[in-house]
């Protein structure tokens, strides 16, 4: 399907590429793979020498023995950070080991780094099979994890999430890396939150407490790795367990068999093999590393066949770009082509299904609330491949915590002012004349500029264009415009200060006067109206 009324060609050079930081306060400590794809790269460790990455050079960058690190990209440069696990292969590595990319494996690490973000899978194996597993006769059902109260009815499936913000980004961590062991007072302070509402907050969503939710969010990785052929010693390690006997008595009281015996009958069964997306990226992790140990230069794994996302909704928009090959959105029976370069805004609150053809690679851009974007139809944007390296890091920025110091996730929505602008434009009467309907779009893309619309070089046939077309003078039709968004802020639970700011008002009174005399409410009025309404 083709998207006529919001699909326009991405134009001119991308912005530059800023310096960027990661420090041992932005992530829990564990093994880290750095690959610099372009530019220069400082890693850093309790002090010691500095070590200089050029483009086409990693790093293994281990957990224990250090105290302090830190890595610094200078303006211009793209690095991928790659998360590990202290099981993951690279035992006999102690120190900080720095190895040389082939050329050949750097579209697999991008790979790579997809899979170590997002929710793609390509299973190989039936879940149906492990599922009639883990119910076979004599195992016991699982067991309830409160009384009166059981965990996920899918067996071996991870929890519900969280629908509270700091939550769920916690959740979405831990199913990254379920071996992530830092405490509730950690994970609040992670996420500007308190313990006492994290906790709160998981069981509300969820009706399991944090320590329940991680439990069950671990044991289902063990399932998926016990699937792809690890052994139990590397699960314990990888999903968060101190000890082969830890896993096994949660799992056999989980799931009424132990590990060791779950993987045994489990690679037995036919259609049974295969890979998770979390087996997935541990297995290329392990590939990463033995390439990295070797002198030799090895062949590049193959690239992973054809993947998607099981149906879903997000509680934001998400914004996915096509960096290789092709793939596909599903949004009820209406199928949107992704070619390679396009980046496509996925909305908010629709069931969806994205997936990727073989030998193909998307990236996650960012995020948009619901009140910095109106979207009720996907929209998409192409970008030359000038633009690649620019976005990598955009998604780098992102989905890590490799940012520059002043990061603001909004301003992925620059790229897409266009857009954006033409979205707003369905709130508001917009002029059919084309001259006129240039300065409506140009009013809205720099409607958060304060004045900034004023110094448009308008002559007196768009003036009689707006009042003919629309009804409304030029500066009325602007001042309705800003009021409408204003609107829609507000409704979504933006606070008044930075509606007034997000559409162009330097100072909150006035924007409050000319609000409460176009809807006869002041701000706050029609927020806290509006809230009640939707309770």
């Amino acid at each position: 399907m083709v998207f006529p009324a919001s699909f326009v060609p991405g134009v001119g050079d991308p912005p530059p590429i800023p310096a960027a930081r990661l420090g041992s306060a932005d992530a829990p400590v564990r093994p880290l793979l750095l690959w610099v794809r372009t530019g220069v790269a400082q890693v850093r460790l309790d002090g010691g020498p500095v070590v200089r990455l050029t483009a086409g050079e990693g790093a293994w960058i281990p957990a224990d023995g250090w105290s302090e690190r830190a890595i610094i990209t200078e303006p211009g440069t793209v690095a991928f950070p790659l998360w590990t696990h202290t099981g993951a292969g690279a035992r006999g590595l102690p120190e900080l080991t720095r190895f040389d990319v082939p050329t050949g494996w750097q579209d697999w690490l991008i790979q790579l780094f997809n899979l170590q973000v997002t929710p793609f899978s390509g299973h190989g194996y039936s879940p149906e099979a492990i599922d009639e597993l883990l119910r076979r006769p004599g195992s016991r059902p699982p067991a309830p994890v409160e009384a009166g109260r059981h965990p996920s009815p899918e067996g071996f499936a991870s929890p519900a999430m969280p629908q509270a913000l700091g939550a769920r980004a916690v959740a979405e961590e831990l199913n990254r890396d379920p071996a992530l062991d830092l405490t509730v007072e950690q994970w609040a302070a992670r996420v500007l939150s308190s313990a006492r509402t994290l906790r709160r907050d998981f069981l509300a969503d969820t009706g399991l407490t944090f320590e329940q939710w991680r439990l069950l969010c671990r044991l289902g990785a063990a399932v998926e790795l016990l699937a792809a052929g690890y052994d139990v010693d590397q699960v314990a390690a990888r999903v968060g367990f101190a000890s082969r006997n830890g896993l096994t008595r949660a799992f056999k009281g989980r799931f009424g068999l132990t590990p060791h015996e779950f993987g045994r009958e489990i690679s037995a069964r036919p259609g049974a093999g295969g890979l998770t997306q979390r087996a997935a990226a541990a297995r290329q992790t392990d590939d990463l590393i033995r390439m990295m140990r070797k002198r030799d230069t090895p062949t590049a794994p193959e690239m992973l066949p054809a993947a998607s996302t099981p149906s879903h909704t997000n509680d934001v928009h998400v914004l996915s770009w096509m960096y290789r090959g092709s793939g596909y959105l599903d949004i009820g029976d209406q199928r949107f082509e992704r070619e390679r370069g396009v980046a496509t805004w996925i909305p908010a609150e629709m069931e969806h299904v994205t997936g990727l053809r073989e030998n193909s690679v998307s990236l996650p851009l960012g995020n948009a609330s619901t009140g910095d974007l109106q979207l009720a139809v996907p929209l998409q944007v192409r970008f030359s491949p000038a633009w690649d390296d620019y976005l990598m890091f955009c998604s780098i920025s992102a989905r890590s915590r490799l940012r520059p110091v002043d990061h603001n996730p909004r301003h992925i929505l620059d790229l897409f002012a266009e857009q954006v602008a033409a979205q707003r434009a369905l709130s508001v009467p917009m002029p059919t004349n084309p001259r006129a309907r240039a300065v409506a779009m140009e009013c809205l893309r720099r409607i958060g500029e304060p004045g900034g619309t004023h110094n448009l070089d308008v002559g007196a046939e768009i003036h009689r264009a707006f009042r003919t077309e629309t009804g409304m003078t030029l500066g009325r039709w602007r001042y309705a415009a800003r009021m409408r968004i204003a609107r829609d802020l507000l409704a979504e639970g933006v606070s008044p200060s930075t509606v007034a700011r997000r559409t162009g008002y330097a100072h909150l009174p006035t924007f409050s006067v000319a609000f409460s005399r176009f809807h006869g409410l002041s701000p706050r009025d029609y927020q806290q109206r509006e809230s009640e309404r939707n309770q």
